[in-house]
């Protein structure tokens, strides 16, 4: 691994962009409405410093939100379960989490929610496991009975892992998962605290030009195309707020389709809330935003989460979709 200025640098560079880790029938969403008709028009958003927010600081910057009557707050969140009491007691209106993080909760009762927007699709290149250079470790199928760093416990990390290590003949038993942040995750690599570590961009990245090598791409074969995350609220709030929550909907979409086409829209938003470097946002792999809300697809993240055991019972993605408004003014 390599040493020196070059090396600080880079641990500098992960310290400043600390990423987060990469009921009830539906509820349709009302498709029209002025601004002066929505229940509720200032709105605080908790959102991840992760590329995949994007869409709401894009919808913010553009006047999305403003042509739909909405003024937002953006408070920054590492995860749903750490703002649960905000969420639930209102604080927090709208949030993004890891559809992993959106199931559990479901499942294990902590609240009722519904997924509002879809945010951000896996692609090739946005996640995966990393080892030092000189290390033993060639294939996935090495891990076995080996240390990961992941950035947290029973979540998109462990779960992608889970399904490649599956695929190679290996359960999630023999390895040993453990938790520390992605921005010190490279530390314990380098200083063999772990055998392995799973990261996201930009660390993957980082990671690899300090020396590291990648061992797995956790975007393909099982969990190629996996969905990321998205933006949700509890059942409770969207049942109060309807009209505001179709005029969120309606914001977000127009956003993600700008998101899905133009990386320079990205490159201008994601330093604001994350500091990674406006050149490196337009040349890092990203993922993919879709363009429409589509159960079917993040059924699939709560299907594997039912095999490997995160969850009680199985979960059906759709009674927890919003239906995204059936128009689409300006």
């Amino acid at each position: 691994m390599e040493s020196g200025s070059a090396f600080r640098a880079v641990l500098a560079l992960l310290a400043a962009a600390a990423l987060a880790g990469c009921g009830g029938g539906s509820t349709p969403a009302a498709n029209t409405g002025a601004p002066g008709d929505l229940e509720k028009t200032t709105l605080t958003i908790g959102v991840s410093p992760t590329p995949s927010s994007a869409p709401v600081f894009i919808a913010d910057r553009k006047g999305f939100f403003k042509a739909e009557g909405l003024t937002v707050k953006t408070e920054i969140i590492q995860a749903p379960q750490a703002v649960m009491p905000k969420i639930l007691n209102g604080s927090i209106d709208i949030f993004k989490g890891s559809y992993v993080s959106l199931i559990n909760i479901q499942d294990s009762g902590a609240a009722k929610l519904k997924i509002l927007s879809d945010s951000l699709q896996g692609a090739p290149g946005i996640a995966g496991v990393v080892v030092r250079k000189d290390s033993p470790l060639q294939t996935p199928k090495d891990l076995k009975g080996k240390t990961i760093a992941v950035n947290s416990l029973n979540n998109l990390g462990t779960m992608s892992m889970s399904a490649h290590l599956k695929a190679h003949e290996v359960t999630p038993k023999q390895v040993k998962f453990v938790a520390i942040d992605f921005q010190a995750q490279l530390g314990a690599l380098t200083s063999e605290k772990v055998d392995a570590a799973w990261m996201v961009e930009p660390f993957l990245s980082a990671a690899q030009q300090a020396g590291a090598r990648l061992l797995l791409d956790t975007n393909t074969g099982p969990t190629d195309a996996l969905p990321i995350d998205g933006w949700a609220g509890t059942a409770e709030w969207v049942s109060k707020h309807p009209k505001t929550t179709a005029a969120f909907q309606r914001a977000v979409a127009k956003a993600q389709r700008l998101a899905a086409t133009n990386r320079a829209e990205l490159a201008e938003v994601v330093p604001l809330y994350t500091q990674t470097p406006k050149q490196a946002v337009m040349t890092m792999a990203m993922g993919t935003f879709p363009t429409s809300l589509n159960p079917k697809r993040i059924q699939r993240v709560a299907d594997l989460m039912y095999e490997f055991g995160y969850l009680k019972s199985k979960v059906d993605v759709a009674s927890m979709v919003v239906p995204e408004p059936v128009t689409q003014p300006g």
